[in-house]
């Protein structure tokens, strides 16, 4: 048992998940405290029935802390978290900074959770765009191997933080009224448009946020053999990521046989029933931490493809949740659901 916790970035959207999570999901521990930046420090939060003062991250920070769950950017992680491993400290990090490490596990706590025993201090959770993948192949490449994955990502702007949102909301109102709008977050404006591009170019034509897709599937399931071919799209959405994925087999799985295997999966919703227009949509799955799978059916086009669609809150499930599913894995909780 981790007596002593720390939530890092506890002031931020993620942050906040993860502190509500802890609480609803009555997280052991004897001593909490909230860390974040100097801008957040002394911002009073409430847990668990007490008021807590959010203290300034610093390495003194992670003096008798057991385990550290973070949720901060990139540069941040790679100042703060060794402060913290040299304290001893274990850390959960939602950051991509970890990610790729080979001495960091990045873990799906449904998909791999054996990995975290190999864990020397960090441990990693994926990109959101991964995550909500990987939990939807785990039960198909299990029983059938998965040789190759065409998936297109259709990310919300909460993705982009709250200078998505904003930009979603301030400039589809603009655009309403016919005023202007200066995006933020955006090189393009996201009111009623779609934008074929997240992150910065990275490898022959794809994206960093693309390549994280790559990247990560191959290190989650041990085996770069799996191709991954992705094409992620920021669209008008508010919150939860959908996708539609396509998987080669090496034997054919039958829409039945893929349905049962995903109702049988522990943190999968199956919504299938088209002739009633019921799948999963970003409304309806929004606030939730399940991956919800619809339109299940076969690939006309190849002999053993199976093509789906899948929604899952990308602040939960791609974020808070999956950090705190890790942290009860690391705790030897039985409350990870």
């Amino acid at each position: 048992m981790f007596k002593r916790i720390a939530m890092v970035g506890a002031t931020g959207a993620v942050g906040t998940l993860i502190r509500q999570l802890l609480e609803q999901r009555k997280f052991p521990h004897t001593k909490i405290t909230f860390l974040a930046s100097q801008r957040s420090a002394g911002t009073c939060l409430e847990f668990d029935g007490q008021t807590h003062v959010v203290e300034q991250l610093g390495p003194e920070s992670f003096d008798e802390i057991d385990l550290a769950i973070c949720s901060t950017p990139d540069e941040t992680a790679a100042e703060f978290i060794p402060w913290a491993i040299e304290r001893k400290t274990v850390c959960v990090d939602e950051s991509g900074y970890w990610r790729m490490d080979p001495k960091v596990p990045l873990v799906v706590p449904e998909v791999n959770p054996k990995a975290i025993s190999e864990h020397q201090g960090i441990i990693a959770s994926p990109n959101c765009s991964t995550t909500q993948m990987v939990v939807a192949m785990k039960p198909i490449h299990d029983a059938a191997r998965i040789r190759r994955v065409i998936v297109s990502t259709y990310q919300a702007t909460s993705g982009a933080g709250v200078a998505g949102q904003r930009d979603l909301e301030a400039g589809t109102e603009a655009l309403m009224a016919g005023h202007s709008y200066e995006y933020e977050a955006f090189a393009h404006p996201i009111a009623h448009n779609l934008i074929p591009q997240i992150g910065s170019t990275k490898y022959q034509g794809y994206t960093s946020e693309e390549m994280k897709m790559v990247y990560e599937t191959h290190k989650i399931f041990e085996d770069d053999s799996i191709q991954v071919c992705p094409t992620c799209v920021r669209v008008p959405v508010t919150n939860c990521h959908s996708e539609s994925i396509l998987v080669e087999t090496e034997r054919k799985v039958s829409v039945d046989e893929a349905r049962q295997l995903f109702e049988a999966f522990p943190g999968i919703t199956v919504i299938d029933d088209l002739e009633q227009n019921q799948y999963p949509m970003p409304l309806t799955c929004d606030g939730h931490d399940d991956v919800f799978i619809g339109r299940i059916r076969e690939d006309i086009s190849s002999a053993n493809g199976l093509a789906f669609w899948c929604v899952s809150d990308n602040l939960r499930k791609g974020a808070a949740t999956n950090a705190v599913q890790i942290a009860e894995l690391l705790a030897g909780c039985s409350t990870m659901a």
